[in-house]
């Protein structure tokens, strides 16, 4: 008992527990999996299409994860003779890694977390940034056309998108007058959410989660119909795999610092959930898991924009519009309706 007393304590330390199980891989996993089943039958209802609703439909078509999931572990993994194999093999994992890194600055709890720190919010945008150089470099280490082409592209979103996105959330440090994460779900559960303090600010930080993680309507490094798929196309295998599930990684992780600064974070807190040391980082889960079902939906219902108009629209509307929620958080803060 005093071996397994141990494992166990270790496990569910907030150190280890926190990047391993929630929000850390294993709930990555399970979100990957639920979101992209959840992506294909909500597709297939709107645009009325035939395809894994249909295998094994009382199910809901769920098999259809298991058989992917089978074929990317056991489909060989091809490298090109003119590709930069270490690049080309370390990239993908890289990729999945870093993009999954934020979550260790990200809270469960006021009490709860593998980091605390007076700037966890700057923590965790400055890790969001290493996954689109990976990218770039996926792109490059292919010796393909359509990867150069697609990793470039990303390289010009992430230009473009970085500083508005970085400006819409040091706005609500503005406004809570904190970079704590926790600390500003307190200030939250004192006055009001922050999409209610500065809507402008959860509406850009919103569109540009959007942006970032190839949602539709901004699904542009890949784009299968000039591209094939991008900065992926030579892969294969399960290196294909980790690369698909990295944006639905990134976009987990936006969605959880979504709800932690705009969405009250794990506030209110059920009764039955607030004596659990990591319950009620389910709430923070659930309102990320829903706001993530809102960016699925967005794939059947919107074409997908042009690299010259996504990258317009991040600098001519969604910068000066940034710019703009941090005179909305002084303006919050001065009338007294924050905790700053």
């Amino acid at each position: 008992m005093g071996a397994l007393g141990w494992i166990l304590g270790l496990l569910l330390s907030p150190w280890v527990f926190v990047p391993l199980i929630y929000p850390g891989l294993v709930s990555a996993f399970a979100v990957l999996l639920f979101i992209i089943w959840f992506e294909r039958k909500l597709a297939a209802k709107v645009q009325r299409r035939f395809g894994p609703y249909y295998v094994l439909r009382h199910l809901g078509g769920a098999t259809q994860l298991v058989a992917d999931l089978i074929r990317y572990l056991f489909a060989e993994p091809i490298i090109p003779e003119e590709a930069d194999a270490l690049a080309f093999v370390m990239g993908p994992a890289l990729l999945f890694g870093l993009t999954l890194l934020p979550v260790v600055a990200i809270p469960v709890s006021g009490t709860f977390y593998a980091i605390r720190s007076d700037v966890s919010l700057l923590i965790v945008l400055a890790l969001l940034t290493l996954g689109a150089a990976m990218t770039l470099i996926i792109g490059w280490a292919g010796n393909n056309k359509f990867s150069l082409i697609g990793g470039l592209r990303e390289g010009f979103l992430s230009m473009a998108y970085e500083i508005p996105l970085f400006v819409a959330a040091l706005s609500m440090a503005a406004a809570y007058g904190t970079l704590d994460l926790v600390d500003m779900v307190e200030v939250q559960a004192e006055t009001a959410w922050g999409v209610a303090l500065n809507p402008l600010a959860a509406f850009v930080f919103l569109v540009i989660s959007f942006l970032a993680t190839s949602r539709f309507p901004f699904e542009i490094s890949e784009a299968e119909s000039e591209l094939v798929m991008g900065p992926f196309t030579e892969y294969s295998g399960i290196m294909y795999g980790l690369t698909m599930g990295a944006s639905y990684l990134k976009y987990y992780v936006l969605c959880l610092l979504f709800s932690i600064m705009f969405l009250g974070g794990w506030e209110p807190v059920p009764p039955q959930l607030a004596a659990v040391p990591f319950g009620p980082g389910v709430v923070v889960f659930a309102k990320a898991l829903a706001l993530m079902a809102l960016g699925v939906f967005l794939r059947a219902v919107y074409p997908r924009y042009r690299v010259d108009q996504a990258i317009r629209l991040a600098w001519h509307y969604l910068l000066p519009l940034s710019v703009a929620s941090v005179f909305v958080s002084m303006g919050a803060a001065w009338l007294g309706l924050t905790g700053a």
